[in-house]
């Protein structure tokens, strides 16, 4: 008998005493190439330990092997707080982070879909207008001339320019950055083109010309040269060319206020030349191939046979046919990226990943579920497992029990969150698990009833012939006084219908997982206003004025300015952040850290958990009702000085939420709460739904979880598939009835959840 290579023997990849965040020196052992999924409530340390710790000292590593002059463009990664890993592989991150906004980067271009189209187009395409090249609005041969390949041109509204009332000297120029005597003003008012003290509107033809659209020329001012363009033709330039979302937020203001998109005349949108118009297979251009619903555009391919490019479209097959089954059949290639949701973002990148040649490498998943019903559920569990088929290791957060059931080992992290978390509970496989006692293994199985008795609805909320995106002419009545849920497959019509119709009428109020504008000194106790009263308890109890207990203002430590970190820009290299020496990450003065409360100083109070803070303001104030919300929305493992930053979706969702309680008789609009929830925590979430419900408001709810629908007193199904094949309402009424009577494809998934 032969005796095993030692490389064999580096089956699994070793943690030993991780301590990121709060894990509590955590030693685990997980194999390689299969699917491990790590589960517990949210806050229990799941990301600290397959992000922050594994993924983050993989990522460490690999660019550490890039020479000295590369590395300096890459962010300069911290070696995680841990004694070892062992037998690490590379790691690739396929995460909920929006897809660059870039206009210019669409599903085709970001799977590489449309550049193998464009070569089948080249070669197969008449009449031949070239190589690929020509096919591409992101190269000069392809683009549209007129729009340079954007699909859009912007008109500028010269009265959001300019005050025709004023002349030059009295500021008729209204464009940041114009003021009377600013550099640019300069330039304008001594050009000599016009008097600085006309006013505009007695502007002759030739000197309002001049004004707005004189190219670029050289003229004298006093004794110097200069550069003069026209006003317009400048800001074309300077400010029209660049990303919207690259824009400080004042400029961009401008720009939404003074430039109007329309739709390309020469194109009519499609970004490319004439010549590549015309080349048509099958009397289909690639600008009609690219607008297809990705399904139609699969069908379409197969029907091409060619042995010159036999092999491309081999390829070209596969990866839609890849997308079409993981639920994104509903796309299309000119679908930008930036308008992709974090869930259908993650898909796109999978699907990338799944047509790499690269094996042995360990791919990292954040809640890969979200956004997904349970018919989409076990497409992507068939993905998760192909990864695997092909000698990888697959690394999952995850809550829903689809995915626990599928996995070759589980890592439940718990058993509470925050301070009382970090520890592992258990490691082993899924029967295991559910023997295992752990608040993971007790909740597996565990079911949500329907509910026996609907509430009365008070009113109803119409929305009529609604026709965005793939709606077709919808029109519903939504339910008042009650918990209504919407749902349906990815791509289906929900988001159109709720979220095209319900904000902005009066009383509605929407808590959905966007980004929280804030800068990094935002946390929960500035955005819920709960400093405001926890200041001003320091300042009566020490006799102090309460500025001094904020770190944006007079008590702030001087080295930092209240941030707690010091960050040095490195000119070329990445910024680094470093702990402030002076106040120690505390972010106060040591004269304010002298103050305390009940024993406690500023710093220790905004250390302190939610749950922790709630216990500590005895007294039934402001401070108190404030925690007791945030508490009730399942956040009373975050701390109240945690950067929101650092907060994921379903948290920030949770957050808005708890601010918005405070108002009675309101629409709330919520969109997928559940996502980030442990099975333990979502019983905590009905109960808080049922306790706003009963205070007198509506509830809207977008969401794919069975317990929720299971909970609710009125269900609207869309469907019955995604995309052309959705934007219709397949069922309205109450669970019972869907039960019952309906087969589509929700019908069928709650039938099975609820054992009927």
């Amino acid at each position: 008998m032969t005796t095993p290579a030692a490389a064999d023997n580096h089956h699994v990849i070793q943690v030993r005493g991780a301590r990121e965040n709060n894990l509590r020196n955590v030693d685990v052992d997980l194999p390689k190439r299969r699917l491990t999924v790590f589960t517990g409530v949210s806050g229990s340390g799941k990301s600290s330990l397959v992000f922050g710790t594994i993924a983050a000292e993989s990522q460490r590593l690999i660019n550490e092997t890039y020479s000295a002059f590369l590395q300096s463009f890459m962010p300069a990664l911290g070696r995680p707080d841990v004694d070892g890993l062992h037998n690490l592989s590379a790691a690739i991150v396929v995460d909920q982070e929006r897809m660059g906004a870039n206009s210019r980067s669409t599903v085709g271009t970001a799977t590489d879909a449309y550049t193998m189209l464009r070569i089948v187009f080249s070669r197969l395409g008449t009449p031949h207008v070239g190589t690929s090249g020509a096919f591409s609005f992101n190269l000069p041969e392809g683009m549209c001339p007129r729009c340079e390949g954007a699909g859009e041109i912007s008109d500028v509204d010269v009265d959001e320019l300019v005050d025709r009332t004023k002349s030059l000297n009295e500021g008729a120029i209204t464009v940041p950055g114009y003021a009377v005597d600013s550099w640019m003003w300069q330039v304008m008012a001594g050009s000599g083109f016009y008097d600085p003290d006309k006013k505009l509107a007695d502007f002759t033809e030739q000197e309002w010309e001049d004004f707005l659209h004189k190219p670029s020329c050289k003229v004298k001012v006093g004794s110097n040269n200069f550069t003069y363009e026209g006003l317009v033709v400048k800001l074309q330039r300077t400010v029209l060319v660049k990303d919207r979302e690259a824009m400080q937020a004042h400029i961009r203001a401008f720009v939404d206020r003074a430039v109007v998109f329309r739709t390309c005349p020469a194109c009519e949108g499609t970004r490319l030349t004439e010549a590549a118009l015309s080349s048509r297979i099958d009397g289909v251009n690639i600008a009609e191939c690219s607008a297809m619903q990705i399904s139609d555009l699969a069908e379409f391919v197969r029907r091409i046979e060619d042995p010159s490019v036999a092999p491309l479209l081999a390829g070209l097959r596969e990866l839609l046919e890849s997308l079409v089954e993981i639920g994104l059949g509903y796309l299309s290639l000119d679908r930008a990226s930036g308008t992709l949701s974090g869930g259908e973002a993650q898909r796109v990148k999978m699907v990338r990943h799944l047509g790499s040649s690269l094996t042995d490498v360990t791919y990292v998943f954040d809640e890969p579920t979200i956004g997904l019903h349970p018919h989409d559920i076990r497409r992507m569990n068939d993905l998760l497992l192909r990864l695997r088929d092909k000698g990888n290791t697959v690394l999952v957060v995850e809550h829903k029990p689809e995915v626990i059931e599928i996995a070759d080992h589980v890592v439940d992290l718990g058993p509470r969150a925050g301070t009382n978390g970090g520890e592992i509970c258990y490691s082993g496989d899924v029967p295991g698990l559910r023997a295992s006692g752990t608040l993971t293994g007790a909740h597996l199985s565990h079911r949500a009833k329907l509910r026996p008795e609907v509430r009365p609805r008070t009113g109803a909320l119409s929305i009529t012939g609604a026709t965005r995106h793939n709606l077709q002419n919808v029109s519903v009545e939504i339910p008042t006084g009650v918990l209504t849920v919407v749902t349906g497959v990815a791509g289906s019509g929900k988001s159109s219908l709720i979220h095209g119709n319900l904000p902005g009428r009066e009383g509605v109020v929407v808590a959905d997982q966007s980004p929280i504008r804030g800068s990094r000194r935002s946390n929960p106790a500035t955005y819920t206003g709960l400093l405001n009263p926890i200041r001003t308890a320091f300042a009566k109890a020490n006799g102090v004025k309460a500025a001094l207990f904020s770190a944006n203002s007079e008590g702030a430590c001087p080295k930092c300015n209240g941030l707690g970190l010091v960050y040095t820009d490195l000119a070329m290299m990445a910024g680094v952040a470093s702990v402030c020496e002076e106040c120690e990450g505390k972010r106060f003065t040591a004269e304010v850290l002298a103050y305390t409360l009940d024993g406690k100083n500023i710093h220790e109070v905004l250390s302190m958990s939610i749950e922790e803070a709630y216990d500590f303001f005895t007294a039934k104030g402001q401070a108190r009702t404030i925690l007791g919300r945030l508490k009730d929305v399942g956040l009373g493992y975050l701390r109240l000085g945690q950067p929101l930053n650092t907060l994921s979706g379903g948290e920030r969702q949770r957050l808005k939420l708890a601010i918005h309680m405070a108002e009675k008789g309101a629409v709330y609009v919520l969109d997928e709460p559940t996502t980030g929830l442990h099975l333990a925590d979502v019983d905590q979430l009905l109960a808080l739904l049922d306790r706003l419900v009963e205070a007198g408001n509506t509830v809207v709810v977008i969401e794919h979880h069975q317990a929720v629908m299971a909970h609710a007193d009125w269900l609207i199904d869309l469907g019955p598939g995604a995309g052309h094949d959705g934007g219709r309402i397949v069922f309205e009424g109450t669970p019972s009835e869907l039960v019952e009577k309906s087969e589509t494809l929700t019908a069928r998934h709650l039938r099975e959840y609820v054992g009927a």
